[in-house]
């Protein structure tokens, strides 16, 4: 029995979700926007996260590096750890470890703020003025997230791709010009897109559980779980998001 519950509460909140991401996309594309509003949200979300997406994207290009080198070495083809490392950053660890890092600084902030201002009655005081807090707090923060991860994500491939060159270089002793000539044989446009689109996926993502999680009513004492829970649900529906982008890509670009 609290299987079926848990299982309807989670189409219920999807039913929910549905409604609110209805709404964020009517007011999208029926208002004018703020480009210094929206161009603040985007340079905010960016510097945000830069720091731990820059330290992490790093050395995941290392590791992939050594990992790949380890099965590699069996065959005498460490000169492929160029192609191996492109190809994992830019079609999935990119998209998918800079998704996860934006989910869990910037979308929490996110859920914190509007939560925070859902508490002060901030939100009741903009509804008042006859102002929809779906227009002027969520659609900024979409539009920002939306325009930063991709520019995030293709930083994050870039820097990896670099952590890659570190080992080929200090423990393969392979050339910087080699090296980065086999990482754009092995790098097709198809590559590039899907890991772009998959980005902007996964920041709408954030963005919509991000802000309808602080949107919910609650009390002040329930701040952190609801920030708990917009971080997890970010995850969870990243992944699976992920996995069904994916599986496309697959049949249709393969």
């Amino acid at each position: 029995m609290n299987l079926v519950k848990k299982v309807e509460n989670f189409f219920s909140y999807l039913g929910s979700l549905g409604i609110f991401i209805k709404d964020v996309f009517y007011f999208l594309f029926t208002r004018k926007r703020d480009f210094k509003t929206v161009s603040k949200e985007i340079v905010s979300i960016g510097i945000d996260s830069l720091f731990l997406v820059s330290l992490i994207s790093f050395f995941v290009g290392v590791i992939v590096a050594f990992q790949t080198a380890y099965q590699l070495k069996k065959f005498s083809s460490e000169i492929y750890i160029a192609s191996l490392v492109a190809l994992s950053l830019t079609r999935e660890l990119g998209p998918v470890l800079s998704s996860l890092i934006v989910a869990s600084r910037s979308g929490a902030s996110i859920t914190a703020g509007i939560g925070s201002m859902k508490i002060s009655e901030q939100i009741d005081a903009l509804e008042a003025f006859a102002v929809n807090p779906i227009d002027y707090l969520v659609v900024p923060k979409f539009i920002g997230l939306v325009f930063s991860l991709p520019i995030l994500v293709t930083y994050a491939n870039c820097l990896g791709i670099f952590g890659g060159y570190t080992v080929g270089a200090l423990k393969f002793s392979i050339p910087f010009h080699f090296y980065f000539k086999m990482t754009f044989d092995a790098l097709q446009y198809k590559d590039i897109v899907s890991g772009l689109i998959k980005s902007v996926c996964f920041a709408a993502i954030i963005a919509f559980v991000a802000c309808f999680e602080g949107l919910k009513p609650y009390s002040s004492s329930d701040v952190a779980k609801v920030v708990t829970h917009s971080v997890v649900r970010s995850f969870i529906l990243i992944i699976v998001c992920d996995c069904i982008l994916t599986a496309l890509f697959y049949f249709i670009l393969v």
